[in-house]
């Protein structure tokens, strides 16, 4: 072993280090791969996918070359290690590398060019975070125009620091917004209990730990200790998130539509900004996932 100094940049990843806290990025690999598949130049774009998209198989348009689009998606895939803003628009572009069509191209290249407008964004991690675990989930109702299934977005905080986020399709179609609530928040709940159970190596001890829900009727399911009509055909394996409510280990709380920091891994960003230039636009981008990153509520 050699000791190199502080580190500063890691398998694609750079570090700066100071005394109020760390800053992630990955800004030489994000123009790296712009640079790689031609789109250094551009039209720069503010969000990464058009609120108005719906991807489906669009069998009636061109087919187009897959090696560069894998080649594409596995490079933003890549990426998402610090850019949880792209992570609900590379996951969706990435359902249809098997039958690739025009369209799917365009959005892709839309990503890269939000990746133009925005080379320098990463994760915060302040020295003064305090050490509470919490998380969010939220679900998007048959959002897939395919098979219908509906979408999970959860995202786990360590005091005001996000540390772990994901965007999936549920592997079951939910017959109700609550039962794609519901199965979303026993996905965070199996995360939290992980990292409770992994940060206990490191002496830290949680009581409750808070799982913030935009739901009211799914927090009732997890709540009611009848199986009545409404939640019988909810897959049993994702009744264990009643379990550890009961048992303690969570604390299932209700959180506004607004402040549900999860809603980004189930729909496109949006950012509604009139009139104003392109420089104060990504001002405001940036300044809203420094608040995200750091702490949104």
């Amino acid at each position: 072993m050699s000791l190199m100094g502080e580190l500063q940049f890691f398998l694609g990843l750079q570090i700066k280090q100071g005394l109020e806290g760390t800053f992630v990025h990955q800004a030489k690999y994000t123009r790296d791969i712009l640079k790689k598949f031609n789109m250094g130049d551009s039209k720069p774009m503010t969000t990464p996918m058009s609120t108005n998209t719906a991807l489906d198989a669009d069998e009636d348009r061109e087919a187009v070359d897959q090696k560069e689009f894998q080649g594409m998606i596995g490079s933003l895939l890549y990426l998402t290690a610090t850019r949880p803003d792209i992570q609900f628009a590379v996951c969706l572009c990435a359902r249809y590398q098997a039958s690739l069509r025009t369209s799917h191209l365009q959005t892709v290249k839309r990503i890269f060019r939000y990746l133009k407008f925005t080379p320098e964004l990463g994760l915060w991690y302040s020295s003064g975070s305090s050490l509470s675990l919490r998380g969010f989930s939220d679900a998007d109702h048959a959002g897939c125009r395919i098979d219908r299934k509906s979408t999970s977005g959860t995202c786990q905080l360590l005091g005001t620091s996000l540390v772990s986020w994901s965007s999936r399709k549920q592997a079951s179609v939910a017959l109700s917004t609550t039962e794609a609530e519901y199965v979303a928040a026993a996905s965070c709940c199996s995360q939290l209990l992980w990292m409770k159970a992994t940060l206990s190596d490191f002496g830290l001890r949680f009581g409750r730990i808070p799982l913030l829900v935009d739901s009211t009727s799914a927090i009732s399911v997890a709540k009611n200790p009848v199986l009545h009509s409404r939640t019988k055909h909810i897959d049993v394996r994702f009744h264990f998130l009643r379990d550890h409510y009961e048992k303690g280990d969570i604390d299932l709380i209700h959180v506004v539509s607004a402040n549900q920091l999860a809603e980004i891994f189930t729909k496109p960003l949006e950012l509604q900004v009139e009139g104003v230039d392109n420089a104060l636009i990504k001002g405001e981008i940036e300044s809203q996932w420094t608040g995200l990153i750091a702490l949104l509520v």
